[in-house]
């Protein structure tokens, strides 16, 4: 946690941004695994943890907008709590981490709610995204599950992605030390990346990592020879040579839920045979000519737009794209081969902000979402800001059902060498990530560097 100072400046500045009524903002529950006592690893929202700081199951904050007053309601242990849990600080004590003096048991909170709505005050509350949830906001507002994502407050959805996108230099330290381990995990898989292998060997190992050194993986980790899926979470494959493994995954803090994102590609066997190393070259080129771009004022989907024209000029020096590079991109060609976006905002969540809407968090009144196949997926569109913690992530990836069926409908033709991509229908894919901080004159990487060029990689690999 940090000081008091930091959650109740925090909520301080949220009443700068949201005017009148209260805000409620639920904290998490516990969910059960497979019976009632057995859990999964508790998860705090990240909302309430930014507001109201305390990493407990069974609490809810308010704010009141109008009189000044924050109260946090929550249940006192009892002797029962204690024989399974050990002793447990008071909700008095816990309010005083935060600021706090206003504490009130959570049977509580219905009646509250319901005496602020008889007087006709604003409930202002976020998109709930968890079941638990819903139905205690549907309980004590009268609004159907099905509904309550249109009644959330858009006043406070911009307010806290206002404040939550910015990150403050205690924020920061936070993520460079999630970085840090990455680099442990990363590096741990580079090692173990050798036939015979199981992908499950590599991928608990560096779970083990995150577990040991920081709390558990920001998300669950995709680690696979099968890179052209995306987001593959399958382990079960065998490392072959003349393959390549891409790992993406990160951790975070146990106590502050703050979180990295990183990708490394790395070949089956810790040397890049010519085919592969041309195609890497190339998303790595298209990874630091975009990190080098980024400075306050730049429109990140711009940024995009570089990386992806990067990405067609390098393809069409290979001989799998042709013709003109900017018209292709313009056009789309290239998200055969790059159908996602550059990078997305990252914090106390991996996606940091999504759950409250990814359009508040990427885009805005300026920069409005494509609907091009490829551009549509970019996350982050809208002018960087210092203060923003993002990732930049291209990749180059041969789908042989998008291959098939682009080339059925005789789609870019006058950009897609066909024949030549056929050859690499067996290739796989290769991302590239990087956490990046946008300063005020420009940007830095985030932590311990990690191993990305062909000899820093096949250096790492040979140990």
């Amino acid at each position: 946690m940090f000081k008091p100072e930091t959650y109740s400046g925090r909520r301080k500045a949220l009443r700068n941004e949201v005017k009148s009524g209260i805000i409620l903002l639920p904290g998490n529950t516990e969910a059960a695994f497979n019976y009632p006592a057995n859990t999964y690893h508790f998860r705090q929202d990240s909302t309430f943890s930014y507001f109201f700081g305390i990493n407990q199951p069974d609490l809810a904050g308010i704010i009141d907008l109008d009189n000044g007053n924050d109260i946090l309601f929550g249940n006192d242990v009892d002797m029962d709590d204690i024989i399974w849990m050990g002793p447990q600080p008071s909700m008095v004590e816990r309010g005083k981490l935060v600021g706090i003096t206003n504490t009130s048991p959570l049977a509580a909170l219905s009646d509250y709610i319901k005496d602020v709505t008889t007087k006709g005050r604003k409930v202002h509350f976020l998109p709930p995204y968890r079941g638990e949830t819903k139905i205690l906001l549907s309980e004590m507002l009268g609004v159907a599950p099905s509904g309550l994502k249109a009644a959330a407050s858009e006043e406070l959805i911009k307010g806290v992605v206002k404040l939550r996108c910015i990150k403050s230099d205690e924020e920061v330290k936070e993520i460079e030390k999630m970085v840090d381990v990455a680099y442990l995990m990363h590096t741990t898989a580079m090692k173990m990346a050798y036939p015979g292998v199981v992908e499950q060997q590599i991928a608990g190992a560096i779970e083990g990592i995150a577990l040991a050194n920081a709390g558990p993986v920001s998300f669950p980790v995709i680690l696979s020879i099968n890179g052209q899926t995306l987001h593959n979470h399958y382990h079960g494959n065998t490392l072959v040579e003349g393959r390549m493994l891409v790992v993406d995954g990160g951790c975070e803090s146990e106590k502050t839920l703050y979180s990295s994102d990183i990708t490394r590609t790395m070949p089956v066997g810790g040397k890049f045979n010519t085919r592969q190393k041309e195609i890497y070259e190339i998303v790595l080129k298209a990874n630091m000519e975009a990190i080098a771009a980024i400075k306050p004022g730049v429109p990140y989907r711009e940024i995009h737009l570089l990386a992806a024209r990067v990405i067609a000029q390098g393809l069409k020096d290979a001989g799998l794209m042709k013709g003109d590079v900017n018209e292709a991109v313009k056009q789309g060609a290239h998200a055969m081969f790059f159908p996602h976006g550059l990078g997305h905002m990252m914090g106390m969540d991996v996606h940091d902000l999504e759950g409250v809407g990814e359009n508040y968090v990427g885009y805005d009144d300026e920069i409005k979402r494509s609907d091009q196949f490829g551009t549509a997926f970019l996350r982050l569109g809208r002018r960087l800001q210092p203060g923003f913690v993002i990732t930049v992530e291209p990749g180059i990836y041969f789908i042989p059902a998008l291959i098939d069926q682009w080339k059925a409908e005789g789609k870019f033709t006058e950009f897609i060498n066909f024949d030549k991509v056929e050859s690499y229908k067996d290739f796989g894919g290769i991302r590239i990530e990087d956490d990046i901080l946008v300063t005020e004159t420009g940007y830095r990487v985030l932590g311990k560097p990690i191993p990305k060029t062909v000899a820093e990689v096949e250096a790492m690999m040979a140990k």
